[in-house]
Order: C-alpha cells, then sequence, then structure tokens
C-alpha cells in the first residue's frame, strides 16, 4: 500500500512539474491612466522575447510558469510580474501600471542620416539584425570536431562546447520556431481579428485560435502576411478554413 502511494506521488510531481515547463499562449492587458496605452514594451526575461502593446493595451506572447514579464517605455514606470499558475487559468491578464513624470529640459536633436557604422568605416556594410531569441541561437553556435583530440575548430567559443554538450542548441532552435510563430499569431490577430474568421470563415468561436496555429504551419500565408498583403492572405485563409472544417469532420466522426 506505502508503495502505491509514493508511486503515485510521484507520477504526480513529474505531472506538475511537466505543467511548470509548458509554453502558454498568454493573452494581456495593461491599464493605466492619463497615458497612451499602445506601445508598451512587454519583455520576458526568461525567453528575452518581446512585445508590445496595441492602441487599447493588448499584447500577446508565450510564457511558462515562473517567467517575469517587464513592462516599460518612457510614459510608465517600470514593472515586473512573476507570472503564476492562476495567472494562466484567465481569459485576459491585466495588469496595472502607473504613468512616469519626467521633466526635460529644451533639447533640439538633429538626424544625420548620412552618417553610420558604414560610411565611418567601422562596418563593411550593415549590420544584420536579429530577434531575441535568434541572437541566443547565434551566441551558442554550433561547432566543428577535430577528430580525435576533439578540440573546436574555427576559433568557437567555450560557450559552443558547453552548448553542444548539454544539448542547449537545439532549444535555442526551438524557441526561434515558437517566437516566429508568436509573430505570426500577433500579426493575424493585429490584420484580421477574431470576427473575420467568425463571420466571414465561418470559424467556430471556440475554434478560431485553434485554426491560426494550423495555419500559420502554410508557409504561403507566412510570407502574406510578413509583406502584408492582405489580399492574398484573405484568400489562403479562405482556402485553409475550407480544409480546416473537414478535419474536424474526420476527427468528430
Amino acid at each position: 500500500m506505502k508503495f502505491k502511494i509514493l508511486l503515485a506521488l510521484f507520477f504526480f510531481s513529474k505531472l506538475a512539474s511537466g505543467q511548470s515547463n509548458e509554453l502558454v499562449f498568454l493573452r494581456g492587458k495593461i491599464i493605466c491612466s492619463a497615458i497612451e496605452l499602445s506601445s508598451v514594451n512587454v519583455y520576458n526575461l526568461r525567453s528575452e522575447s518581446n512585445t508590445t502593446t496595441n492602441q487599447i493595451g493588448d499584447y500577446s506572447l508565450f510564457v511558462m510558469v515562473g517567467d517575469t514579464l517587464k513592462f516599460s517605455s518612457l510614459q510608465i514606470e517600470t514593472k515586473k510580474i512573476v507570472i503564476t499558475p492562476d495567472d494562466l487559468t484567465k481569459s485576459i491578464f491585466v495588469t496595472s501600471l502607473q504613468p512616469s513624470v519626467i521633466n526635460l529640459d529644451e533639447v533640439q536633436i538633429k538626424e544625420y542620416k548620412n552618417i553610420n557604422a558604414v560610411s565611418l568605416g567601422i562596418l563593411e556594410k550593415p549590420a544584420k539584425k536579429y530577434s531575441p531569441a535568434a541572437r541566443r541561437l547565434r551566441a551558442a553556435e554550433e561547432f566543428h570536431w577535430y577528430s580525435p583530440l576533439l578540440i573546436p575548430l574555427g576559433g568557437m567559443s567555450v560557450d559552443g562546447l558547453i552548448n553542444s554538450i548539454s544539448g542547449r542548441t537545439k532549444m535555442l532552435q526551438k524557441e526561434v520556431v515558437i517566437e516566429k510563430k508568436e509573430k505570426l499569431l500577433q500579426k493575424i490577430e493585429y490584420q484580421f481579428g477574431a470576427d473575420y474568421f467568425i463571420k466571414k470563415l465561418r470559424i467556430p468561436t471556440e475554434s478560431v485560435r485553434g485554426f491560426w496555429y494550423y495555419a500559420i504551419e502554410d508557409s504561403r500565408l507566412e510570407e502574406a502576411l510578413n509583406t502584408k498583403n492582405k489580399t492574398r492572405a484573405s484568400f489562403i485563409f479562405a482556402e485553409l478554413a475550407i480544409k480546416y472544417q473537414e478535419l474536424q469532420k474526420k476527427v468528430v466522426n
């Protein structure tokens, strides 16, 4: 009897541990008096992913239990919040922020568009921009082994060696994919909104977000969203909606 109880506790702890490490798509909203709610930066300190609020203070991103979200902008006082299991049960995670008052002297700013790192001879060409997840992956670069001495070639860092051994590189590759999908979901929500899929494509309300996850796997849609080609994206959505509804019917039957 004692053995069965211990075994049950073991599996329960494993299950709880797995749930705490699960990525959840969080829909949030900020409220603050006397400031415009758009362009407030929401930064996940663990994953180093970030997003910004829209005109009414809404935002969304992937989080885990225990993640710390940092809210910041020139208009508000910076605030950090640790995500709890209860926060992930809410349909909308609401955060109250305080406006920040900054007294500035009169400043004149002159912009010199022709002066940059390339024109100054610091760089041969403009530096490539990376997302937070892509920067972490680049820092954990893969390396080649020089057999039999097992010495990394090409001047790779010690971090690269450690990351390859620990499997961290694969984890970072997954985070890049997740970040990419998160941005596509945000583009769908901002460019179309849920009502479009419910009223135009006849997707049930409870299935809208599931359809979004299904749709972003289509490379044609990804290209249309990234180039802001809303007309082409609409045609692709219509095509995918038919396939998605057929799949749902098969699952039910």
